[in-house]
């Protein structure tokens, strides 16, 4: 059964969707890594990043794709909106993948190995777009599939760790052999680690010089306790997938939005090609922002803040239709910070008679994939649509990313977020009966945390 073959088969896709299906990603399926929860608790490790030093194990929920051949690098420039000039090997990059009309598939890291050798890190949609093309164009390249733990029964060939916090650098530079490399951000190069070859990325989401390191499965358990042992006198603490899933809302990335992939029809073959079981298949719709149009919920570079991305300096799939979005109204990524009345409502309403509110989950409130809420005006006007929500205890606040008409993004604004489902919630197992809220939450940055904002500017930041 074909991914077409699910949309032609269902009444309505976003039914489905918000009601049906079980989200894929491991950090909403149970039993999909077999990182904990948490090594300490969630609090610690989040203000590990922050005061002191995080390591994170990245090895199970990312899937991996490998490019390779003489057509490999044309294939990429074809399908990225992101420039290619000046990209060579020993450098990385945000790869993004737009549909013929200008919406956004999907986005990875992207990885420069070596003269036509690419490798593209999480993103599965945008991975199978990638397949997708490279099998059945007329491309002279190879691919070879890495899917994440849960998906991969032979076990994953890589690990990757990441390591951030203001005492990363200083911990990275007392465990490599010889003298540490200072690697800009975004490139990486080979190092030696408990005597074994690691690749190191510079690259972290709250504003310190972080790394992510990566080689051989079988070398990983030796670099984790090399780590370890070195972070033992920098605070260094071990972070569980609460705390790395929560990290965003700091951050400011717009992780996984839904693939624009089920109406174009110029991809209607990609539809006929990809199962029915895949990511894109799987989507787990939730929150208040319930539309029957499936195309409700695409989003543009714009919305998610990739824009700085957009070069229109080569010929890709969907540069004309983005030429043509450039001078419309539109969307920006900003974030939202919950007002601390409005979430002890929320939180009493369970002591209190009658339906409550729908639970907030600390520190990931998300409860789809992807999440979406409608955010308004204080007079009810709809401008725009939140997705993460989580809360950041180096910020003691409750934090959205979200996508807002550019005229109503101010920072500062005071705006409402619907939170709840309609109808008193969905079908879906662990939605419980509730009641709406209009949560008041104010317009703020995005990046929010001051150090991944500085980061940014200074343009070694994410």
């Amino acid at each position: 059964m074909t991914l077409q073959d699910l949309i032609d088969s269902v009444p309505n896709l976003v039914d489905y969707f918000y009601n049906d299906t079980v989200a894929p990603h491991g950090r909403a399926k149970a039993g999909a890594s077999p990182v904990p929860l948490e090594f300490s608790n969630w609090r610690e490790e989040q203000r590990a990043w922050r005061e002191t030093a995080v390591l994170f194990d990245q090895s199970h929920h990312m899937p991996e794709l490998f490019l390779s051949g003489p057509d490999a690098f044309r294939l990429l420039n074809c399908l990225g909106i992101n420039t290619f000039n000046k990209f060579v090997p020993g450098r990385a990059k945000q790869f993004v993948a737009c549909n013929f009309e200008g919406f956004v598939i999907g986005e990875c890291i992207l990885y420069y190995l070596a003269e036509n050798s690419f490798e593209l890190v999480s993103g599965m949609q945008l991975q199978d777009w990638v397949q997708f093309n490279a099998e059945t164009g007329d491309w002279d390249v190879a691919v070879r599939r890495d899917l994440h733990t849960a998906a991969n029964p032979e076990g994953r060939t890589k690990y990757r760790f990441g390591l951030d916090g203001p005492n990363a650098a200083r911990i990275f530079a007392e465990i490599v052999e010889g003298e540490a490399p200072e690697i800009p951000f975004f490139r990486f190069q080979p190092v030696t680690i408990a005597g074994r070859e690691v690749l190191a990325l510079r690259h972290g989401m709250a504003g310190h010089k972080g790394v992510e390191l990566s080689g051989p499965a079988k070398d990983g358990p030796a670099i984790w306790e090399a780590i370890l042992q070195a972070g033992k006198q920098r605070g260094l603490k071990q972070g569980g997938r609460a705390a790395y899933f929560s990290a965003q809302g700091e951050g400011g990335w717009m992780a996984y939005p839904l693939p624009a992939v089920y109406t174009d029809p110029q991809l209607s073959d990609f539809r006929k090609w990809l199962p029915a079981d895949s990511w894109a298949g799987s989507a787990q719709l939730a929150g208040s922002d319930y539309s029957s149009d499936i195309g409700h919920y695409y989003m543009n570079p714009w919305d998610m803040g990739l824009s700085r991305n957009l070069k229109f300096d080569h010929d890709f799939v969907g540069r004309e239709a983005l030429e043509a979005m450039e001078d419309q109204p539109r969307r920006a990524k900003r974030t939202l910070v919950w007002n601390p009345e409005d979430i002890a409502r929320i939180q009493n309403s369970l002591f209190e008679p009658g339906v409550p509110y729908r639970y907030l989950d600390f520190p990931i409130a998300t409860s789809g994939f992807p999440q979406c809420d409608v955010v308004k005006t204080l007079e009810g006007e709809p401008v725009g649509r939140s997705g993460f929500s989580g809360y950041s205890a180096n910020e003691k606040a409750m934090l959205s990313i979200a996508s807002i008409d550019e005229n109503k993004a101010e920072e500062g604004a005071e705006l409402l977020l619907t939170w709840g489902e309609p109808d008193g919630g969905s079908r879906k197992s662990y939605v419980e009966r509730h009641r709406q809220i209009d949560v008041r939450v104010t317009v703020g940055p995005a990046p929010y945390a001051a150090p991944a904002r500085e980061a940014r500017g200074k343009g070694i930041g994410r």
